[in-house]
């Protein structure tokens, strides 16, 4: 079994901070995205935003991690430049815990404009 380590970019702040953690494959980045991003942004002020290393796993995933973080990058630094951090991760598919540990897992709702918004739907728009 391999060790993922992850390393904080050390211009964020970490020490006595909360931060929001928004795992996804992001394939594309889409303003859905975007708007889940700024609720979670307004609970702790840091968001850190995971990439699924899932390139080539299948054909829904087209986007290299380097295409994904470009997409995010360019959405999000106009505004919130130094208030997240995008970390590559495993392919993560299953996220588990065995009791209160000090955090919760949240599924957020947005109106209709906002969850209509498909992914599978701009990758085809895009020609993937």
């Amino acid at each position: 079994m391999a060790i993922f380590h992850a390393t904080a970019d050390p211009k964020l702040k970490i020490e006595g901070k909360q931060y929001s953690m928004f795992i996804g494959r992001w394939q594309p980045w889409h303003p859905g995205h975007r708007a889940l991003f700024e609720r979670l942004l307004e609970r702790t002020g840091q968001v850190i935003i995971q990439v699924r290393d899932v390139q080539g796993w299948n054909d829904s995933n087209p986007f290299d991690f380097e295409q994904v973080k470009y997409f995010i990058k360019r959405d999000l630094d106009p505004l919130y430049q130094g208030q997240y951090q995008i970390l590559l991760v495993p392919n993560i598919t299953n996220i588990t815990y065995g009791r209160d540990v000090g955090y919760k897992i949240e599924q957020e709702v947005f109106d209709d404009t906002i969850h209509s918004i498909s992914a599978t739907k701009i990758r085809k728009e895009l020609g993937y």
